[in-house]
């Protein structure tokens, strides 16, 4: 073989090894992917439920609420109390300051289970509450095959796809509210991303219990829709057990953000310091296979320092400090 054959021609290796001169004189900032926006939590220490909702709300200033009508998924797994359960003094605080910031109508969703939904309700009193507050209460259980939007098996671990209320994918702004808890039923912990298992249909939910891959399932219910604020009420917890009873200790914290990954991982941080079972003690945060799904999916952020904790106050600023440090160790 010639060996004029292995020549690069002269022009070609003027304008290649210019370009090699050239590349030190790039800016870094040109050369990495541009980070993403780091998503901000708020952190109330308080154990005052009212005051935690406001408080949290103020930081947080969430924006696009006046004129929408609002619908809102909490957490009526059953009808025992906080924090298995929604708090009502949480629902009241949140829903005043909702048509403070001019909503213009509050819808609250759930499916309850294995209790029937409107069972629940009555007996947890939520029907008195919204007449009382003037928002609307639906039942899922009672929602028309029309009323439905379906999601397809690919890519899922759904071997059948699933459904989610089409008032919940087609919102015009959307809260979620969740407890802080362990689950002992296979989901390790439920807050704001395991929430979303209230929004399928009662005939898959059995289904997904006995899945190995039901953490996976819960993170890919969320890839359905999005929530515009999420309010995470860690005024109590479940630190054994759950989700309708278990070890409760006093967690004193409200924590509201718009990112559900990163809502939970601080979750998770405060149940890390509360000193929680095994299946939280036992393993990282990031490591998780509900919030490692989601991260996957590109649900939230994706590591600790994709997360921005807001205080405001001495006593919440020294506590989130500590949750930083049990973030950042994964």
């Amino acid at each position: 073989m010639s060996r004029h054959r292995h020549r690069m021609p002269r022009r070609e290796f003027v304008r290649t090894s210019a370009g090699i001169a050239l590349l030190p004189l790039v800016p870094d900032s040109l050369r990495r992917p541009p980070a993403r926006r780091r998503s901000r939590v708020v952190v109330v220490r308080t154990a005052d439920r009212r005051r935690g909702v406001r408080e949290a709300l103020r930081l947080f200033n969430p924006a696009g609420i006046g004129g929408r009508r609002v619908v809102l998924k909490p957490n009526f797994n059953s009808a025992d109390p906080a924090p298995a359960s929604t708090h009502p003094d949480t629902l009241d605080q949140l829903v005043t300051e909702l048509y403070e910031r001019d909503a213009r109508h509050v819808t609250l969703g759930e499916s309850s289970g294995p209790a029937g939904t409107r069972r629940v309700m009555e007996q947890y009193g939520i029907l008195d509450l919204a007449q009382r507050l003037r928002f609307d209460v639906v039942n899922f259980d009672d929602l028309a095959d029309g009323e439905w939007m379906p999601f397809g098996a690919s890519g899922t671990h759904w071997p059948d796809g699933y459904h989610l209320p089409r008032l919940v994918t087609a919102a015009e702004y959307l809260v979620s509210t969740c407890c802080l808890k362990t689950h002992q039923f296979g989901g390790v912990f439920t807050m704001s991303l395991k929430l979303a298992v209230g929004l399928t249909p009662r005939a898959i939910r059995r289904p997904m219990h006995r899945s190995p891959d039901m953490r996976r399932m819960i993170a890919e219910l969320n890839a359905g829709y999005r929530p515009q604020l999420v309010v995470l009420d860690g005024t109590a917890a479940f630190t054994d057990g759950g989700p309708s009873s278990g070890e409760r200790k006093d967690g004193n914290v409200m924590i509201v953000g718009d990112d559900r990954v990163a809502v939970d991982a601080v979750g998770l941080a405060v149940l890390k310091e509360l000193g929680a079972n095994d299946a939280i003690m036992g393993r990282p945060i990031w490591a998780q296979e509900q919030l490692a799904r989601a991260v996957e999916l590109g649900l939230g952020a994706r590591g600790a320092d994709e997360i921005e904790l807001v205080t405001g106050d001495a006593e919440s600023r020294a506590y989130a400090t500590r949750l930083e440090r049990m973030l950042a160790a994964g």
